[in-house]
């Protein structure tokens, strides 16, 4: 209900307390003498919140006043509070600052390494790639703008696709086009996938209907992004790249985790140049022997791992035996996906910086890099808390502690460096193999 009008009511101020009307009123109205708060307040730089305030208020009138050395604790206690505040405002702008300028100098090294790698190092790739100069600020990061172009030029074109020409752009095209088409045709043929549907459900007598799964995992592909989802920007180009391969190579088909790394190069490179990335990539050796399911040479490779395990880190290496902790259970999902499924877009994109210069000898490292990274809370789990902490990795994985780790890892061991430990363990394989024997 709104207060007469003419009423005193009417004329009374929101901003002042009940408590300030009624001792104003004791004390004989608007042209009494100030009270001893109210110079306490007209001394403050500042009108304090009425929360705030409180300790300065003088007690209602009913009750006896405020000693002299209550009312100056209280007055000081204020002051400290205001103190702390501002100290604490001061450190938030301070550290907010501090933010600014590392923001700034990250954008000011990005543009000098940006100019770098287009007016020096792209133009003179063979001459230059393998330089200690050029490999060291290759370590650092590659920026995103040239990210693409470095890739495809260290991964290399051995299929020999045909690239297209600005002239001619078709030219690459023709293979893809072959390969996709064929992919359409059976997607046609092919019944409705359910969520059930599962890699292992697929033949391996005919690899191309593994097709039929590419729909369900362009979904689970970083749904946070949204991009590759049904209606999303990228989602026809990752199916089409991912169903053009599958009829590329039907030896190989689709297999899961292909989709994220097809969707890590589409994300960095044209669709030609994404194609023709995907094909060279998965035709690693590595790639190559983990897609196609060669268990013998998956061994191997987890063998070898080991080796270099048990040397950069033997105390973990005995507890992860003692608790018969293997390393197919963490080691499959990181290889699969080469790391983009596990660590943060944009760290997985700087592990594939150095993967692509330096091969299938550093998805290991970095796997030995992450297990030093976590090796003290991992030597104080069991079986299923390492197991989880590694098979879902922390959110904010911290980039350049990692990158610290990685490079702490030696990959020269007793055995040798990786290529002669993985070539003997290949050997020895072999030897014992009652099939090869025969």
């Amino acid at each position: 209900m709104l207060p007469p009008r003419g009423g005193a009511a009417s004329t009374r101020d929101p901003r002042r307390t009940p408590q300030e009307y009624e001792t104003e009123s004791s004390r004989g109205g608007p042209g009494s003498p100030p009270s001893p708060r109210q110079n306490v307040r007209k001394n403050l730089a500042f009108e304090p919140l009425s929360t705030t305030a409180l300790i300065l208020e003088d007690r209602p009138a009913n009750l006896p006043a405020k000693p002299a050395e209550e009312a100056q604790k209280h007055r000081q206690q204020y002051e400290e509070m205001v103190a702390q505040a501002k100290k604490k405002e001061l450190k938030e702008a301070q550290k907010r600052r501090k933010q600014q300028e590392q923001r700034c100098k990250l954008e000011e090294s990005i543009g000098t390494a940006v100019q770098i790698w287009n007016q020096d190092i792209l133009p003179n790739w063979t001459t230059l790639c393998t330089s200690r100069r050029v490999r060291d600020l290759w370590w650092q990061g590659v920026p995103p703008s040239v990210r693409g172009k470095v890739w495809s030029l260290a991964v290399g074109n051995e299929l020999n696709i045909t690239h297209g020409t600005v002239e001619n752009p078709s030219l690459w095209s023709e293979l893809y086009n072959i390969c996709l088409a064929r992919a359409k045709e059976k997607w046609k043929s092919l019944p409705t996938p359910t969520s059930n549907t599962e890699p292992e459900d697929v033949g391996s007598s005919d690899r191309e209907s593994s097709l039929e799964l590419i729909k369900l995992d362009i979904s689970r592909t970083f749904p946070h992004l949204c991009i590759f989802q049904q209606g999303g920007p990228y989602h026809d180009v990752l199916h089409s790249v991912l169903g053009a391969y599958t009829c590329y190579r039907p030896d190989v088909g689709y297999v899961q985790g292909m989709s994220f790394i097809a969707a890590v190069l589409i994300l960095n490179l044209e669709t030609a140049d994404a194609f023709i990335a995907f094909s060279n990539l998965l035709n690693k050796p590595c790639q190559m022997a983990f897609f196609r399911v060669d268990h013998s040479l998956m061994l191997t490779y987890f063998a070898a791992f080991e080796v270099f395990f048990e040397e950069n880190l033997p105390k973990l290496f005995a507890h992860f035996k003692k608790n018969n902790l293997t390393p197919d259970i963490y080691l499959i999902d990181w290889i699969f996906t080469l790391y983009s499924k596990s660590l943060p877009l944009d760290l997985a994109c700087r592990v594939w910086d150095v993967f692509c210069r330096d091969g299938e000898e550093f998805l290991f490292r970095t796997a030995l890099g992450l297990l030093h990274l976590y090796r003290e809370a991992l030597q104080c789990m069991d079986f299923i808390q390492m197991a989880q902490l590694l098979t879902r990795l922390p959110d904010l994985v911290p980039g350049d502690r990692l990158f610290q780790h990685i490079a702490a890892v030696h990959m020269t061991g007793r055995a040798g460096k990786w290529p002669q430990v993985l070539q003997t363990l290949q050997r020895d394989q072999e030897r014992s193999s009652p099939v090869l024997k025969r």
